[in-house]
């Protein structure tokens, strides 16, 4: 019984907590990034109003903006980071995203045109050592041409705020600027790299970006948020998928117990057995008693296995804590892995198929030693006794 509800525990614990990190990256990924984007060839698009328009009018999108995407290298004393520089509209970026909820220190409304203000990631500016108010350089790779040859171009920013999504690619590597001072910075004129929108349902994504890439010039092209982290996402799901396998083996081997235990009480009840056989019990009734014991083992392994595993997903925010601050351990440190919490999204449904399946594996351990027990003959089983 105790092998069945272990097996059984950690399928519900380990399925829960993948399903956790799942949507938690998830959330975190649409919090910091566009549910759609519709780019250009070459990361430049001119008539962008006509194409802002297009999107807009879509029934999915709630929200849209242009923006401007660059790589740079932010300079502060002699601390030095490549970043990714994204030039935002504050005020149509607080209805697309949730970096306006996710700002430690500052307002992302304090980005204004012509200040050239910047907004860093907390890991970022930890890394740099810079601080608010502070002044550092951002170091375009698109120079200029002079004649001592190709000079990049460099531009002081005030630092006016600092966020924090919680995730290490954007925390350490994400600096957010007005579109009009990116669009200087990267020598764009008028042109954006491309129209971010967010959908009232995350989950119609392909079908809008579908729908919307039937409608663009061929030298544009609408990516929706499943299309941009299809990998990872595949990734995760293959791994729930050998994970589901790999545990299913620790109710096998308590389905062996279940085989070990049954064989063991047939040969010890060898003549009692024998005995019932002469009372009239036909090899049925035999058998059925034996299953009758296994399933019972199976029941209620499964029942104790379904409810521990239950609660131990639904306190893993409690759980998990208390074994850190008592062996004084990290399990997930920020530096290696996405997020820092041991997430739980506990599905009804996989509990459902996990007790369905250890049931059924209960019950295909009976046969055999049932079926051995329905064979005794009594006259070989009471000759020695």
């Amino acid at each position: 019984m105790l092998g069945m509800a272990l097996g059984v525990m950690a399928l519900i614990v380990v399925l829960s907590v993948m399903n956790g990190f799942q949507k938690e990256v998830r959330a975190r990924m649409l919090g910091a990034s566009p549910h759609l984007e519709v780019v250009a060839d070459g990361g430049r698009m001119a008539d962008w109003q006509a194409v802002l328009n297009l999107v807009e009018k879509h029934p999915q999108v709630s929200a849209v903006a242009p923006y401007v995407n660059g790589q740079g290298m932010l300079s502060f004393g002699q601390s030095v980071q490549g970043v990714m520089v994204r030039g935002i509209l504050p005020e149509r970026e607080a209805e697309l995203t949730d970096l306006a909820q996710k700002m430690k220190s500052g307002q992302l409304s304090d980005l204004r045109a012509g200040e050239f203000g910047i907004v860093l990631g907390v890991d970022l500016a930890r890394a740099l050592g810079v601080q608010l108010d502070q002044k550092v350089m951002l170091i375009s790779p698109q120079g200029s041409i002079t004649p001592a040859g190709m000079v990049p171009r460099l531009k002081q920013f005030r630092v006016i705020g600092l966020f924090e999504i919680g995730m290490a690619p954007y925390d350490n590597s994400l600096a957010l600027i007005q579109m009009n001072d990116a669009q200087k910075l990267f020598q764009m004129g008028d042109q954006v790299t491309g129209i971010a929108a967010k959908l009232h349902d995350v989950e119609r994504a392909p079908q809008v970006a579908d729908a919307l890439q039937r409608q663009l010039p061929l030298n544009l092209y609408a990516n929706d948020w499943t299309h941009q982290n299809s990998n990872y996402f595949s990734a995760v799901q293959m791994e729930k998928k050998m994970m589901f396998i790999i545990l299913s083996l620790i109710v096998a081997v308590a389905a062996f117990n279940i085989v070990s235990t049954l064989v063991m009480a047939v040969t010890d009840k060898q003549a009692d057995i024998a005995i019932l056989r002469t009372l009239g019990a036909s090899p049925r009734s035999i058998m059925k008693i034996f299953m009758v014991q296994g399933v019972v083992i199976g029941i209620v392994g499964t029942l104790l296995g379904c409810v521990s595993g239950i609660v131990l997903a639904l306190n893993l925010d409690v759980v998990i804590p208390f074994i850190e601050r008592l062996f004084h351990v990290q399990f997930l440190s920020k530096e290696v892995y996405f997020i820092t919490e041991l997430p739980s999204d506990l599905h009804v449904d996989e509990v459902i198929l996990i007790a369905a399946i250890s049931f059924v594996i209960s019950i295909l351990a009976t046969l055999y030693p049932s079926y051995r027990a329905s064979k005794t003959q009594p006259a070989e089983a009471l000759r020695y006794e």
